[in-house]
């Protein structure tokens, strides 16, 4: 056979070049280090993820019209799959639109209720945001309109900007303008790739806030609930309870009386809705069933109400709502300095509390169904969804759990249900408004309250105690700031538990003694492995933290001239001698500042007071490009830098060292 020659001369030839490596290594090894091609400058590293996350082209091979076609297909996720669109699946999307639209209509009225606007507002938004989702989204189940942490953020923060009670016109176009400002941060985060701001509200700090928000939301429908005239503006739980208790108090003992029909109403359907609730969930084929109960609830409690007259009886009714297409609003926006500040906070605010809820749902449900979902993309959606709503009468919109899940269970395939709620919600306001005039408030605060259970997760909560003791701190924060305080303050506390874990965790970095694992060539932390064995004279240590800056470079320094002394004593109690050689591993370290420099210098200088010398493992390239500018290379020694730790220590034992 003529293969074995072959392959026999191919084995000596990688042989020979294996013993060239293995001579390579004993001379020149350290040079791979010392000299690694130039970072990129600054300028690219600001830029690279911008050019990245440009939608427009994604080949260079392309024309101007293929790049015109990539442009459209990646701004329009809807003409990739519209191609292979069939018929079959415009029937799954026609049901699950439908039932989306059942649950939409009731929930979009009572969430508009709960941001403080009139009716048809919630409907809007249900409305122009799903349609420019439909074109511009990733998801295929996510379904958008109005929800109720959003509506309960707006109720809370714009009031204090102007009061709804006493200009409700004002307080509308300022909601707007807000939700101008939101939609244009969430399309500023995906263009420039700045995702990651949004992760700042981690995701313990969202299921405490979560949480909290929806006890919130529960004690603020008791107003509708009970049919209560006087109510508070404040949203933490003991004004709200303090102001029901009031409330009660004065109908009662005044002549102003109070009417518990209201209470019977809506106790009986939140009954109804609650059962339907768990009829759905423990017989997934009768998933519809949940999905209808609110507008099966609001058809029949208004027909009650007109028919017994009840609301001459003290029962408490929506009367008008104002049908018709979305009114533009752009002449509505507020951009005079009284109100864009306040509006550009408050969108901000707004804005990442749309896309953490938005993409937190869009992404379980595509992990589910196997594919994908794009987070830039996602925002971008978002942020063009909510420009547009403003200008149309929309406030906020976002992707809501509850009506996603009812979108998926009725088997979805693309967001053209997305469009068929819409067009569905539109035909309502041009046809059905006049009937929603005798439906009682106490049927939107019960579609509301059956809506919460879940926003309270409190598995999810009982997991992160035990898995992360510091993000259990960020959930329980963010729910008792909610609960009893504010909900922007509530945040606050979440974003601020979740910075200072980040900051503990910057400025005490973990710093490891490592000893050389029996039978093995690993140098591993000796706390963590106890048979590891550390080298005589010899102190090597991993620096595990990302960067060594001016938040822990004095730190990281004093704890190493620390473990030198006490190295010192217990080798002179035990009679070896004392540390020779201090060897960092800097393989974990990705870059370091000159604060950072200077304390390695500092280091280096004290620790050869001592009479030992400092050496340094495997540098990453802008940790050893920066040693070598600030010339700390060359005071250290070049012949102190070592591709491993095993080399290190060798070179250390052997007393000898490669010639720089």
């Amino acid at each position: 056979m003529t293969s074995l020659p072959s392959d026999d001369s191919t084995m000596r030839v990688i042989e020979q070049k294996h013993f060239h490596l293995e001579d390579t290594n004993e001379i020149e090894r350290f040079q791979w280090v010392l000299n690694p091609p130039n970072p990129p400058p600054l300028w690219k590293k600001l830029f690279s993820p911008l050019k990245d996350t440009m939608l427009f082209f994604s080949s260079k091979n392309k024309n101007c019209i293929g790049h015109a076609v990539s442009f459209l297909e990646c701004l329009f996720p809807i003409l990739n799959w519209f191609k292979n669109y069939k018929a079959s699946k415009f029937k799954d999307d026609l049901l699950a639109g439908l039932t989306l639209a059942s649950l939409s209509i009731p929930q979009s009225i009572g969430y508009a209720n709960l941001a403080k606007l009139d009716p048809q507002y919630g409907l809007y938004t249900s409305v122009v945001p799903p349609l420019i989702y439909a074109l511009m989204g990733s998801s295929r189940e996510i379904a958008i309109g109005p929800v109720a942490v959003v509506s309960l953020l707006l109720s809370s923060l714009v009031p204090k900007v102007v009061d709804p009670a006493m200009d409700p016109v004002a307080y509308r176009n300022v909601i707007f303008t807000v939700t101008l400002f939101a939609g244009i941060f969430q399309a500023a985060f995906g263009v420039f790739r700045l995702g990651f701001l949004v992760d700042f509200l981690s995701h313990a700090a969202l299921v405490g806030f979560m949480a909290g928000a929806a006890i919130i939301i529960g004690l603020q429908q008791l107003k509708g609930l009970l049919g209560l005239n006087h109510f508070t503006n404040k949203t933490d739980a003991v004004s709200v309870l303090e102001s029901v208790y009031k409330s009660l108090h004065y109908q009662i003992t005044s002549a102003e009386k109070w009417y518990p029909l209201n209470f019977v109403i809506g106790c009986s359907f939140l009954i109804f809705l609650l059962i339907a609730r768990f009829i759905g969930r423990r017989n997934k084929k009768l998933f519809w069933f949940p999905a209808i109960a609110p507008l099966l609830s609001v058809v029949l409690s208004t027909l009650i109400v007109y028919l017994s007259k009840a609301d001459k009886n003290g029962v408490n009714i929506i009367k008008h709502v104002k049908g018709g297409l979305n009114p533009s609003s752009a002449h509505l926006l507020q951009f005079d300095g009284q109100y864009v500040g306040q509006a550009t906070k408050i969108g901000l605010i707004s804005a990442v509390i749309a896309l953490t809820e938005a993409i937190a749902v869009g992404r379980s449900f595509a992990s589910i169904k196997g594919y994908h979902l794009d987070g830039n993309k996602e925002m971008l959606a978002m942020g063009c969804m909510n420009i547009a709503g403003s200008l149309t009468s929309c406030y906020v919109a976002t992707g809501s759990f509850s009506r996603t899940a009812v979108n998926f269970s009725a088997g979805c395939e693309t967001s053209i249900s997305n469009i068929v709620m819409a067009v569905t919600v539109l035909l309502c306001l041009e046809l059905f408004t006049r009937l929603l005039y005798y439906t009682p408030m106490a049927i939107l605060a019960s579609i509301i309250l059956s809506a919460l259970p879940g926003l309270i997760d409190i598995k999810e909560a009982h997991y992160i105690w035990k898995v992360d003791k510091l993000d259990f701190l960020a959930c329980i924060g963010a729910f008792l700031g909610v609960l009893f305080v504010s909900v922007e303050i509530g945040l606050l506390i979440a974003v601020s538990i979740s910075f200072a874990k980040i900051l503990i965790q910057s400025i005490r970095p973990g710093i490891e003694v490592l000893g050389r694992v029996p039978r093995t060539e690993a140098f591993c932390d000796v706390s963590q492995y106890p048979m590891a064995i550390s080298t005589p004279g010899i102190l090597v240590i991993r620096i595990s933290s990302g960067s060594l800056c001016f938040a822990n470079a004095n730190f990281v320094r004093e704890r190493i001239l620390k473990w030198v002394t006490e190295k010192e004593g217990k080798l002179e109690e035990t009679a070896k001698g004392v540390v020779q050689a201090v060897i960092l591993d800097m393989t974990n370290l990705m870059n370091v500042d000159t604060s950072g420099i200077l304390a390695l210098e500092e280091l280096h200088k004290r620790l050869l007071s001592r009479g030992v010398q400092l050496g340094v493992v495997n540098p990453r390239w802008q940790v050893i490009h920066k040693l070598k500018v600030a010339h700390f290379v060359d005071k250290m020694g070049k012949e102190w830098v070592f591709l491993t730790v095993g080399e290190a220590v060798d070179a250390c034992l052997a007393s000898k060292f490669p010639d720089p």
